[in-house]
């Protein structure tokens, strides 16, 4: 499971033309899901974003994590992050899992956030045209693997 984690000002995704969900002050996670994942994964990578200290302190230093805030999240599904551009020009996605297998652990990973983080989040939906709107903070983006626990 591979996740990019954007600390934004706020963020939107629209669907269709309609709003689908909104946050302000907080993270914006996009998930990609491959075969291979796990509730494990699920469970280190939730702990992960939930407790990674990237917002400023009244310091100015980044100590603080997104649950010390009290900010929000919105987490889109985004199979692409499973790109392989080793051939070609064309992004191979064949890493990417299929939806039987991606929608539960997507479901399961949201609820998890929304467990540790103590309030619902933003959610995305799976395999739909979405538009996603972000005033990354920072700027601060930062990519976790959990297939690559460095």
């Amino acid at each position: 499971m591979r996740i990019v984690i954007q600390r934004v000002s706020h963020a939107s995704v629209t669907i269709n033309g309609q709003c689908k969900a909104a946050i302000q002050k907080g993270l914006l996670i996009l998930v990609g899901i491959e075969e291979a994942d796990t509730p494990e994964d699920i469970e280190w990578l939730c702990k992960k974003a939930i407790n990674l200290r990237i917002f400023d302190d009244e310091n100015g230093v980044m100590n603080k994590s997104v649950k010390d805030i009290e900010g929000e999240i919105l987490a889109i599904s985004q199979f692409t992050l499973h790109a392989s551009t080793k051939k070609g020009n064309r992004p191979s996605y064949i890493k990417a899992a299929c939806p039987a297998i991606a929608i539960p652990l997507y479901k399961q990973f949201c609820q998890e956030l929304s467990r540790a983080l103590g309030k619902a989040i933003g959610t995305g939906e799976f395999g739909a045209d979405m538009k996603v709107e972000l005033l990354n903070d920072g700027p601060v983006t930062i990519c976790i693997d959990s297939k690559n626990k460095e």
